[in-house]
């Protein structure tokens, strides 16, 4: 259950000039799952179109991008052979990886709790002649059968959005045949408590690090609008090895030489200095 009780938002958010959902307040403390779920699932609902408009170039169509430092999986391989494996995608936003996934023999599903998302990746199925299956749901209740996917990804997609990692990494492994793999990239722990910012002159501890309670915004009525959940490099080891899970690699990627793109606080100059991203590379034994 929540710990906080908080109001839905009662009429569609209210967007800034950028676009995005306007933050009426902002704090720190304490949200759980279906407060987390419902206040996200509106968020990305309203600001599907700003997020794509600013952002849909480099994520592509059919690509798949892990992460703003510039690894695709195209490079890296992290999730091994997919030809003939059947894949679960979980926050797939526009599913653009879905769709690299399929054109590379792959059978995904694209989940993701934001129906203003899967709109366009419903759009984009049919521009592209790539169709991928959608399901709208909350990646802590997956509406599949036990041991029916050989992989499941996420990129940016969910998991610094859900409250309970360990249930939602549970519930993966509940879907995961014997042997299946996990790969999960997510913000790097060591960014909270430093500015949200792109430049490497605010690379300043301004939090601490220990300091889990979630971001949380709030618009003028005081109704949750947005929750983004912490936790530490610790936190993730043991939620992934608590849902039985092997950590068989954590990846810290480089940014990637030539690639100019500013993506929010990262930035060709800040990932020169510091990690900005955290993949976690999890199977499931035999």
């Amino acid at each position: 259950m929540d710990s906080t009780p908080a109001r839905p938002p009662a009429a569609p958010l209210l967007l800034a000039e950028d676009g995005y959902p306007a933050a009426g307040g902002v704090t720190r403390r304490p949200a759980g799952p279906a407060e987390s779920a419902r206040a996200n699932r509106g968020w990305w609902d309203a600001a599907a179109p700003a997020y794509l408009a600013e952002h849909g170039s480099d994520l592509g169509d059919a690509d798949f991008l892990w992460c703003p430092e510039g690894l695709r999986e195209a490079d890296a391989h992290l999730l091994g052979e997919v030809a003939g494996r059947r894949v679960l995608e979980i926050g797939c936003g526009s599913a653009p990886c879905s769709r690299w996934l399929r054109t590379a023999g792959a059978a995904p599903v694209a989940l993701d709790v934001s129906g203003g998302m899967l709109a366009r990746a419903a759009e984009l199925n049919r521009s592209t002649g790539i169709p991928v299956p959608l399901l709208q749901a909350d990646a802590g209740a997956l509406p599949l059968a036990d041991a029916s996917v050989d992989l499941a990804c996420s990129a940016f997609g969910g998991f610094p959005f859900v409250a309970d990692a360990t249930a939602v990494l549970s519930e993966i492994a509940r879907v995961l045949r014997p042997g299946g793999r996990l790969v999960a990239s997510v913000n790097h722990p060591m960014r909270w408590p430093m500015p949200d910012s792109p430049d490497p002159a605010d690379l300043r501890v301004v939090s601490s690090y220990f300091d889990r309670a979630p971001y949380v915004e709030t618009d003028e009525a005081g109704a949750t609008v947005y929750v983004e959940h912490h936790r530490t490099i610790g936190d993730w080891v043991r939620a992934v090895v608590g849902a039985g899970f092997v950590l068989s690699d954590l990846i810290e990627p480089e940014w990637t030489p030539g690639r100019t793109e500013t993506w929010g606080q990262w930035s060709p100059e800040r990932g020169a200095l510091m990690p900005g991203t955290l993949v976690l590379v999890c199977d499931l034994p035999h």
